[in-house]
């Protein structure tokens, strides 16, 4: 789930264009839960208390389809979010929503503390060190359960270096730029 900067949708004569907006997945629909069109889904977000504030969400179905649903009640069942949504009253209507990403609009996303990122605000940004020579692009931000979340650079001819989210390496972070500035200690960087 990824992207920089706050964007929202675009509205023409008042139908909103869900294909604009940028979005923010918080769940994936597993299965379909119960009689009464409920569908358990993982967690895609470090804030599972958002589901308490939220009124709806926007689903992404496998072929790109969009569709904003209504929210009338969800719960925590272990790792997983309980959901019900409007007009999803059987388990047969509820199937339907099975494998789907459940989003909000980027813009709702939580705002985080000065110097935390999402992941997705960081894939994607170009990467160079402070002598100012080009490294790549952040493809992917792994969490290996060490102290710093890692990034995945990868250069223009496909190979890739790893180096540690940490601030004494990632001394500039420039989301709105899309620009990260290392100062890689001797023998990080691959030449």
């Amino acid at each position: 789930m990824s992207g920089a900067g706050e964007r929202a949708g675009s509205e023409a004569s008042g139908v909103e264009d869900l294909g604009a907006v940028e979005l923010v997945a918080v769940a994936r629909v597993a299965k379909v839960r119960g009689l009464k069109g409920e569908v358990a889904a993982d967690i895609l977000t470090d804030f599972p208390e958002r589901f308490d504030r939220l009124g709806e969400l926007i689903a992404v179905f496998h072929g790109g389809e969009r569709r904003r649903l209504t929210l009338e009640g969800h719960w925590l069942h272990g790792d997983r979010v309980v959901l019900k949504f409007k007009g999803f009253d059987t388990p047969e209507e509820a199937a339907a929503l099975a494998g789907c990403e459940l989003a909000v609009p980027e813009s709702d996303a939580v705002e985080l503390e000065e110097g935390a990122f999402y992941d997705w605000q960081l894939e994607g940004c170009r990467v160079e060190t402070v002598g100012g020579r080009q490294l790549g692009t952040v493809s992917e931000v792994l969490h290996t359960g060490g102290e710093a979340p890692v990034l995945v650079i990868c250069d223009e001819r496909g190979k890739e270096n790893l180096v540690p989210l940490a601030e004494s390496i990632c001394v500039g972070i420039d989301i709105a730029g899309e620009l990260i500035r290392v100062d890689a200690p001797e023998g990080l960087l691959e030449t």
